[in-house]
């Protein structure tokens, strides 16, 4: 359904973001979009909604090419909606308002209806007639997704959709949005740091690195073998150890304490980190480098342990 083509693209005056960017998106496929700060990920999601032109390459949404401004007077697409980490909210006129505001008052009983749909699915219904103005960032984000779900878009682009939002929201409603694309055979490209946002929702996973895609698969693959370190930290803490002459990613939880009989790493513990079903051990082993490894108890400073890989 979308089609990226060799895409490449530098703003005035500075070098090259992405180059030769290549991708394809089914019909009511997850894709998510991983990669350090400054790697590109925002400027991607903006080529794909045509906020810019080329340097090279194409864009197809089905048979349609996505253009840049020098092509189009109004940037975007009526199939295509972006959720931006700006909101681009009207703030002086309500919630209900600003999700309803790109809908026809031809069937105001309709539009009345969808409004309230897509309230409940944010959590904001008791807020519809609450001004933008008055609401938190966290609050604002919910009301920009609702907007941009309003008139059913075919695909979704979004940018760190839940980046201002308190854990107590998240969680479920990141579960809500994310089924809500799933049944509606919508289209969704997300650019993220939170790996929650990935694990249990995407079907694919691109890493952006050097300006190009180092890795395109499926999160399950790219969780269970890991292959830089970049991959690595995105899933959680882990650790580079020599096993078998093979220098290997090891995650924390993968390093069990054993007894001496079962010795595979000798290490000292330096601190407990407390992180609710487990603790989180920084130590260091015999060649004075540092590692983590999780356990059930926080263990003193200065202890010795050992340590198996439980893969």
């Amino acid at each position: 359904m979308l089609q990226a083509k060799g895409l490449k693209f530098g703003y005035k005056g500075n070098s090259i973001v992405l180059d030769n960017i290549s991708f394809n998106v089914e019909r009511g496929e997850h894709l998510s979009i991983i990669g350090e700060s400054g790697s590109g990920k925002t400027t991607l999601l903006r080529l794909l909604r045509g906020e810019y032109d080329l340097d090279k390459g194409e864009i197809f949404w089905k048979d349609q090419q996505v253009l840049g401004p020098k092509f189009n007077l109004v940037i975007g697409y009526d199939f295509m909606k972006y959720v931006s980490q700006e909101f681009d909210l009207m703030p002086f006129i309500s919630v209900a308002e600003n999700v309803g505001k790109h809908l026809s008052n031809f069937y105001k009983t309709s539009k009345k209806k969808r409004i309230k749909e897509l309230l409940e699915l944010v959590g904001l219904i008791e807020f519809k007639d609450t001004k933008v103005k008055l609401l938190s960032g966290g609050q604002k984000q919910r009301v920009a997704l609702a907007r941009a779900l309003a008139k059913e878009p075919e695909i979704l682009l979004l940018d760190e959709p839940f980046s201002h939002i308190d854990n107590s929201q998240k969680l479920q409603l990141r579960r809500n949005v994310f089924n809500y694309l799933k049944e509606k055979k919508v289209t969704c490209i997300v650019a993220t740091h939170d790996r929650e946002d990935v694990l249990g929702f995407a079907d694919r996973m691109i890493v952006l690195n050097n300006q190009k895609i180092a890795v395109d698969d499926k999160p399950e693959k790219l969780y269970q073998n890991p292959k830089t370190d970049l991959i690595a930290a995105f899933f959680g803490d882990f650790n580079r150890l020599e096993f078998s002459g093979e220098n290997q990613i090891i995650f924390s939880h993968q390093l069990k304490k054993v007894k001496h009989s079962e010795l595979e790493v000798e290490v000292e513990v330096l601190k407990s980190y407390f992180k609710g079903n487990h603790y989180l051990i920084e130590a260091s082993n015999t060649k004075n480098e540092k590692l983590f490894f999780e356990n059930e108890t926080a263990l003193k400073s200065g202890e010795t342990v050992f340590l198996k890989v439980s893969k």
